[in-house]
């Protein structure tokens, strides 16, 4: 496990050099924000790291319920039974296994390691909507990797964490636009035309450091997100 800080901002990496699994702690005064949950095993490095900064973990915030981000979320959730666990109202069904889309809903398979019914057994205690303030984060809805994907905004530094409404592994991208070094992300988005959309809400509040679910952070993305966006609209416009 590698950890990246910049500023109030702890990138927890899990098989940084193989297949990159981030989550994530963001620092306030007197506690923790952990942002999802990455791998079943990594809830010891991430209750070791949060020991090191020597602050309690009081909120356990999920971007969305693929397997990789909720791996730890039950033994996390033993561990520290007074944190509070949000995910979007959306995705909480999701996190019950309940793969069925809504009557609004762009008519695509939800794809990707969503836990079978029954398999997570802790109930959130928080369904967040878009500009909920989760202490300095403010919600921002972000679907099309998911149904019910959110990013996290701390005000006080415009630090974005995206969750995989992008990625930077194998190059910076959309949800949905695969790139050949790293083409999980794509392989488990919900729908391209949502997550593009997503993607271009998330550039919209020019983030100072974009944090992803699978890669490097990123220090002033403005220029590479819009080459992203761009580069994913071209190609989803010749596919139609």
């Amino acid at each position: 496990m590698k950890i990246t800080k910049n500023e109030t901002t702890y990138q927890l990496s899990f098989l940084p050099h193989i297949f990159p699994v981030n989550c994530y702690l963001i620092e306030e005064e007197k506690e923790l924000t952990l942002i999802d949950c990455a791998l079943p095993y990594s809830y010891k490095a991430i209750l070791q790291t949060a020991n090191k900064i020597k602050k309690p973990i009081t909120r356990i915030v999920l971007t969305h319920a693929h397997d990789d981000h909720i791996g730890s979320l039950d033994k996390l959730k033993e561990a520290l039974p007074q944190a509070a666990v949000m995910i979007s109202k959306r995705d909480a069904k999701l996190l019950r296994g309940d793969r069925k889309l809504e009557d609004h809903e762009n008519n695509t398979p939800v794809r990707g390691g969503v836990p079978a019914a029954g398999a997570i057994q802790t109930i959130p205690d928080h369904l967040v909507e878009d500009g909920d303030q989760i202490g300095s984060l403010r919600v921002i809805l972000t679907p099309g990797h998911t149904p019910g994907s959110i990013s996290l905004l701390d005000k006080r530094n415009s630090h974005l964490i995206a969750g995989d409404a992008l990625q930077t592994r194998g190059g910076v991208a959309v949800s949905g636009d695969t790139r050949s070094l790293f083409p999980f992300p794509a392989m488990a988005t919900w729908n391209n035309k949502t997550a593009l959309t997503s993607a271009i809400t998330i550039k919209n509040t020019h983030p100072k450091l974009l944090a992803v679910g699978h890669g490097k952070m990123l220090e002033h993305p403005d220029e590479i997100l819009t080459k992203a966006i761009h580069r994913a609209t071209q190609k989803w416009k010749e596919q139609t």
